[in-house]
């Protein structure tokens, strides 16, 4: 999840769990989660929301705390959840650059996680890391 800048992080963040993980994920807007897929919600569903330190932070932190109480697994980028679980971060105290200190942070754990399954993230399957320009 995310909002704002936040909501490209999360984006991104989806496409390298996919890609270097295999593991299947979609991002949703904070603003828009709430009508529809959060039907999918259920105990244990995992959930990480992108809260950059801009004016959607609150935002972000009462649908990571909504989803949690709904027995979501929410891992939030901030120390405001109540409800969810905040994760450790480097803030850069500027909303248009502290959404790249969140998925920098990100990057390296996506690594373990993949390196974990027994992946090698930098040779996805069935992917070429090089794109030719004619």
């Amino acid at each position: 999840l995310g909002r704002g800048p936040g909501f490209a992080m999360s984006g991104e963040a989806a496409l390298k769990l996919k890609e270097t993980c295999r593991i299947h994920a979609e991002t949703y807007s904070s603003a828009e989660v709430l009508h529809g897929p959060v039907s999918i919600v259920g105990q244990g569903f995992p959930v990480l929301a992108f809260a950059a330190a801009d004016a959607a932070e609150e935002s972000v932190v009462a649908v990571a705390d909504a989803l949690a109480g709904k027995g979501a697994e929410v891992f939030a980028t901030s120390d405001r959840v109540r409800r969810a679980r905040p994760l450790p971060v480097v803030r850069t105290d500027h909303p248009l650059t502290d959404p790249l200190a969140l998925i920098v942070s990100f990057y390296a754990m996506v690594e373990a996680v993949a390196r974990a399954r027994g992946i090698d993230p930098d040779r996805p399957r069935h992917l070429s890391k090089v794109t030719e320009t004619l």
